[in-house]
């Protein structure tokens, strides 16, 4: 008995339905910014609007990314003024970064779409189902949570900003203007006056959306499919207890082969994962560590000026910085946990109850389970609860440096 022949007997339910429940916020996130994968039987017309979409939204990002860069660079001289700029350019760049970095690899993230809809297809018994729906609604609050705090964030801050208005002098000039969260080089595109001033910020507030959906999607991705292999990964515990059936063990041997291919099958999906998500999470992990660091700073420095509105704003940008990458480190965390509990869980059933051969081939897979494919940040850091706790201490770290270094100037 092969592990399709087990998984399809039972009751049938309709694994389309199941498959697009479990995946339904991360493609509405992901569609947007053309990086929903796309299927081998796209049409060529749909593949031609796909790389338009693509080359718009990187031109979005890219038209605030680079004009704040070259300003920071050539034209502002205030250091201050450049400390205040540094956090949202660094957004707008691990933004780009993590953009590129989906677009390559799109394949490994259709395969792992094919592999969840296959999971779900080999669904029969009602118990498993109801483990893997379980999952998805935890995959699905995250992704719904992640969402909210950062387009409340970000994207809020950066409308409440432009809405206001600031005095300028160009020349003998007095000019008002619409401030910009990402300042553009003047020799680029002089936003000072009207109506370029009016349109890059309506440029701005469509590029924001798009770098805060970058950031939504390459979380709802690791949400996603780390909570897919997690409740596989709790299918097999409930393989692992039927095992040993107090009716007999004549088919144990059989059974214990499904439960080892789905192991493998688990694992391999696991590894997938891990080399979509490695360099994303290095990218989030560095760049968040910076902005914890700088949005300290702005809410200590805002303080002292008592504008009440623009802490609190720093305040809740923090909190979904943080939140950002505590998702990350923490789905790590259970996961790797998860692949650990395989060798004891094997070890805790009743497996002196079984047939020798078959008792010693779960050998196999305790010594399989003890190899654990570790979620990292670009193959360099594990993520786990003790990693968030260092990237907190480290920014704390900046943030003391940066105070000293402000405060001697």
């Amino acid at each position: 008995m092969t592990y399709s022949d087990h998984v399809t007997r039972g009751t049938k339910f309709s694994y389309k339905s199941d498959n697009d429940y479990s995946l339904q916020l991360t493609r509405w996130f992901l569609i947007p910014i053309g990086v929903w994968p796309q299927m081998s039987t796209a049409t060529k017309v749909k593949r031609i609007f796909s790389h338009i979409h693509i080359l718009t939204c990187a031109s979005l990002i890219a038209i605030i990314m680079v004009p704040c860069l070259l300003y920071v660079l050539l034209e502002e001289k205030d250091t201050e003024i450049k400390l205040n700029i540094a956090s949202p350019l660094s957004h707008w760049m691990m933004s780009m970064i993590n953009y590129c970095l989906l677009l390559t690899r799109s394949d490994d993230i259709r395969q792992c779409v094919l592999h969840m809809e296959t999971d779900w297809r080999y669904i029969r018994k009602i118990e498993d189902r109801q483990i893997m729906i379980r999952q998805a609604k935890i995959s699905r609050f995250i992704t719904g949570f992640c969402a909210v705090f950062m387009q409340s964030g970000t994207f809020l801050f950066a409308i409440a900003k432009s809405l206001s208005t600031t005095i300028v002098i160009v020349g003998n000039e007095t000019v008002l203007i619409h401030p910009m969260t990402c300042p553009m080089y003047t020799k680029f595109i002089d936003t000072r006056f009207s109506p370029a001033n009016e349109i890059i910020v309506g440029v701005e507030w469509l590029s924001c959306f798009i770098v805060n959906s970058v950031s939504v999607s390459t979380c709802s991705l690791d949400a996603v499919f780390a909570m897919h292999a997690y409740g596989q990964l709790d299918m097999l515990f409930s393989w692992l207890n039927d095992l040993v059936d107090k009716e007999g063990n004549e088919n144990a041997e059989q059974r214990l082969a499904v439960i080892v291919e789905h192991h493998l099958r688990v694992l391999s999906f696991i590894s997938r994962m891990e080399t979509i998500m490695q360099q994303i999470c290095l990218v989030e992990l560095l760049g968040c560590t910076l902005n914890m660091c700088l949005l300290a700073y702005y809410f200590i420095t805002n303080m002292d000026s008592f504008d009440m509105a623009k802490t609190i704003s720093y305040a809740i940008i923090y909190l979904s910085v943080t939140f950002n990458i505590f998702i990350f480190c923490y789905i790590g965390e259970i996961l790797t946990e998860q692949c650990k509990n395989v060798g004891e869980r094997v070890y805790m059933i009743n497996w002196y109850e079984l047939p020798h051969k078959t008792a010693l081939g779960l050998i196999l897979v305790i010594t399989r389970s003890s190899n654990v494919i570790k979620i990292t940040a670009g193959k360099l850091f594990q993520l786990s609860i003790a990693t968030f706790g260092d990237v907190v201490k480290t920014s704390m770290v900046y943030l003391n440096m940066l105070r000293t270094m402000s405060s001697a100037a």
